[in-house]
């Protein structure tokens, strides 16, 4: 590799944010409003259709790196498919605490259950919509997620209409309630103290960097 990077690099302004600057691109390049500023809440703003912003993205991320997100040495794995396929609203470093094994995902379940009884669709919305769509929550994930936290006596399910067995409905039981006390006091403290540490990274990462 050149001192100039890979083969196909292409130095980007700054290159300090390159989610800002991705935000600035698909802003310009879709931009489709009767008069300035175009503005996502504004009538005039007409969203492209996902496949191409995934395909502009991936444009974005190789004019950027110089490299196909698959194919890029720190990107590459598994942890980063989603920006293989152009979901760059995707935060892999949300998903790590969230997805099965990261250890947080039945806790904020049951804690969402402490609040009332909910369905499992309006679980993955709260999810989604608490992660800023940074993290969708999937049948794939929550349902078994459910059938676990069910068979362990902490959450019970019944039928919305016992007829037609199509929309079940989950409450915390009482066993459910002293666990996830329990749980919040084990993980909440670390995940304070793992909060500090990113930050502590973030700023040794800043430092010595001038603004633009």
């Amino acid at each position: 590799m050149g001192p100039g990077g890979p083969p196909g690099y292409r130095r980007r302004r700054s290159r300090r944010d390159f989610w800002q600057e991705w935000s600035e691109e698909r802003r310009s390049h879709w931009e489709d409003c009767d008069s300035p500023p175009c503005d996502e809440d504004q009538p005039g703003f007409r969203p492209p259709a996902p496949p191409e912003v995934a395909r502009e993205w991936r444009k974005f991320f190789h004019e950027f790196t110089g490299a196909w997100p698959e194919d890029h040495w720190a990107f590459s794995g598994r942890r980063f498919s989603p920006w293989h396929q152009g979901q760059a609203s995707f935060n892999p470093f949300v998903a790590s605490i969230l997805s099965k094994g990261g250890g947080l995902l039945p806790l904020y379940v049951l804690h969402l259950l402490s609040q009332k009884p909910r369905y499992g669709n309006e679980i993955m919305d709260l999810i989604t919509e608490q992660t800023a769509g940074q993290w969708g929550a999937n049948p794939g994930a929550i349902y078994p997620l459910m059938n676990t936290l069910e068979e362990q006596g902490l959450i019970e399910g019944t039928w919305d209409d016992p007829t037609r067995r199509t929309v079940r409905v989950y409450n915390l039981t009482e066993f459910g309630d002293q666990e996830v006390r329990r749980l919040k006091a084990i993980v909440r403290p670390k995940l304070i103290e793992a909060i500090k540490v990113m930050q502590n990274l973030v700023e040794n990462l800043n430092a010595g960097e001038e603004e633009p």
